[in-house]
């Protein structure tokens, strides 16, 4: 999965179109962050007329076939249960007991039950189960209350919450206005002529509108169709941001001639590897990262070196860390961004901050940020989303160009997350002067071709995928940099084929993994050249109790073919610095993933209880 960060998708329109349309066309879209439930509400004749529905957006589309939204303001969501289990009921969007209000919302209200306690001491009854009518009640009864307009309302509002939230509103009697907000939770503004879009990402509206404005915490935006206005919930002074163009075209964010979004992406890696080393390699095998350039002398400086991330960019800043101990003979340590947070950490102004995330707007990891920047750390971001939160956040960055990625299984964007620390890595050993990495520099170039081979391997490994797919438990094993590759194979098949796997260090299996291993068990061992003695002594101790194994080697030798029931050769992952080869190696465990959920049925891009990204904790 990545670094989970988008728990749904929200998506505003407002304009001369029909907002149907658009609305459901960006929800489509935005369906990987999210698929519980899916709900529309425009304002129609002074009435907000709102069609929801448990399951995805096919099934909200078939709903609306029968009663169809003619408005040109409207807003949509697809849902990620976090508070209210899965019905059309907690569906959003939600309104108030007077249908006076409508709203989407990403995010927790934290203190949803104090001020629901509250509402209902007033005498407001509540419908869902959601932590989302809440605040829409909320709004409500300051409306009632304090006689406020509908900008000031939902601002007055939002001051009293406590927690992360994207939310969108509208009101029945004003439908020339959007009002939107963010705190903790993504949301952009795409701009049109006489048109307006809001969205948790750009992807939603790239059919639309490429000029975009990222809003920041804390920040409430009023929209019409010819303008807007950018506040802070805590000012009323006028807030001017500069748009960006998004620079991705819309055919990366569509399946194409592929079956699945997952595959099209596991296919794509020798191009997004170019394009994430792209122009930062010069001729003489010089490093080149203009994120951080100017920087560069408080990197280099720092006693100690952190990582914190989540999920899949965990295990890539894993491998990220052995890099950096490998070539710069500094302690570094990795730390899941959920523990970081909240633990007493000896980090301080000598201490460096790395923040790995795909998408750049993970709870946890922004979390871990903000806390180490308290304690004076530098603070340095490598995320795949630009304009996204960390990229923000942080003091510097890199980015890493992968393009977007849909499937909810992280692929690319995990092999360009190894890729990116590997040219951060070498970029601080040349500026300490430790002339160790043109090797390692020449070989980087060599991936794309390298992982355009190992790609041909996808029919051999989807016959071997017949063999294990009725499996229930897979035991992945790896030494070094093959640690990493080892819990990032066993989370991808986790993830999408629901078949429980564990990845371990080859050596720790003696303790404790080995007395599960039977005829019934498969085992899963990455080879590389390094430590090869030892890890063929661990592929005999499986053996010998009758584990199922599977080889995925770098080695082409008869040891491994005999000891091995099917075996898988990686050629040309020998020949590269063994400190690049989980970029490699990484490459068949996705495949075998996948083919594996596959032959199960199971959906691949949209499993079960999970969403492309977590932005709330």
């Amino acid at each position: 999965m990545g670094d989970f960060y988008f728990m749904c998708g929200i998506v505003g329109y407002i304009g001369y179109q029909k907002a149907q349309d658009i609305v459901i066309s960006g929800l489509k879209r935005l369906e990987y962050r999210g698929y519980d439930s899916a709900g529309i509400s425009t304002i129609e004749n002074t009435d907000i007329k709102t069609t929801k529905i448990k399951g995805k957006i096919s099934n909200l589309e078939e709903e609306l076939s029968k009663r169809s939204h003619i408005s040109t303001i409207g807003m949509g969501h697809t849902r990620w249960a976090t508070h209210g289990e899965p019905t059309t009921i907690n569906a959003h969007p939600h309104s108030d007991v007077s249908d006076t209000f409508s709203i989407i919302h990403n995010g927790i209200i934290e203190n949803h039950y104090t001020i629901k306690t509250f509402l209902i001491e007033k005498g407001i009854n509540f419908k869902s189960d959601t932590d989302t009518e809440v605040l829409i009640q909320l709004i409500a009864y300051i409306y009632k209350t304090q006689k406020l307009d509908f900008f000031n309302t939902v601002k007055s509002a939002l001051k009293e919450v406590v927690g992360a939230y994207g939310i969108i509103v509208m009101k029945n009697d004003e439908p020339d206005k959007l009002i939107a907000a963010r705190h903790g939770s993504p949301l952009i503004l795409g701009l049109g002529e006489n048109e307006k879009f809001v969205a948790s990402d750009p992807s939603a509206i790239l059919e639309y509108s490429r000029n975009i404005l990222f809003l920041d915490d804390g920040e409430i935006v009023e929209v019409n169709r010819e303008n807007y206005s950018i506040k802070h919930i805590d000012h009323d002074n006028e807030i001017i941001k500069k748009s960006k163009e998004i620079e991705y075209d819309l055919e990366q964010i569509e399946k194409g001639q592929y079956k699945h979004f997952m595959l099209k992406e596991i296919f794509e890696q020798p191009n997004s590897i170019k394009e994430s080393i792209r122009g930062r390699i010069n001729d003489n095998n010089v490093v080149k990262l203009g994120g951080i350039y100017d920087w560069t002398q408080e990197i280099i400086s720092k006693k100690y070196i952190y990582f914190t991330a989540c999920g899949t960019s965990w295990h890539a800043a894993q491998i990220g860390s052995y890099v950096l101990e490998s070539i710069i003979k500094k302690p570094v340590k990795v730390e899941y961004a959920s523990e970081f947070r909240y633990r007493n950490k000896h980090i301080d102004s000598d201490s460096l901050l790395i923040a790995v995330s795909q998408s750049g707007e993970t709870a946890d990891t922004l979390a871990a940020i903000k806390k180490a920047k308290q304690y004076g750390a530098l603070t340095l971001g490598v995320v795949n989303a630009v304009g996204s939160s960390i990229a923000r956040e942080t003091d510097c960055g890199v980015y890493m160009h992968a393009g977007p990625e849909i499937g909810v299984a992280s692929t690319k964007a995990f092999t360009s997350q190894v890729v990116t620390l590997s040219l951060l890595g070498n970029f601080i050993a040349q500026h300490l002067g430790i002339k160790k990495s043109a090797d390692i520099l020449s070989d980087i170039k060599r991936l794309p071709n390298i992982i355009s081979k190992l790609l041909k391997l996808s029919d051999e490994i989807l016959q071997i995928s017949k063999t294990y797919a009725n499996s229930d438990n897979f035991l992945y094993l790896g030494r070094g940099y093959q640690f990493p590759v080892a819990l990032e194979g066993a989370l991808k098949l986790k993830e999408i084929s629901y078949i429980h796997a564990e990845g371990y260090p080859a050596a720790e299996m003696k303790h404790g993994p080995i007395a599960l291993i039977d005829d019934k068990m498969p085992v899963v061992v990455v080879v590389t050249q390094k430590r090869y003695e030892k890890i063929l002594s661990n592929i005999q101790e499986v053996k010998s109790r009758g584990g199922k194994l599977l080889v995925i080697s770098a080695m082409d030798t008869k040891d491994l073919r005999d000891l091995a029931d099917d075996f898988i050769y990686l050629d040309g992952v020998s020949e590269i610095h063994n400190s690049l080869t989980p970029i490699l190696t990484s490459i068949p465990l996705q495949l075998l993933a996948y083919h594996i959920a596959v032959i199960k049925g199971c959906n691949v891009d949209q499993p079960r209880n999970l969403a492309k990204s977590v932005t709330v904790e």
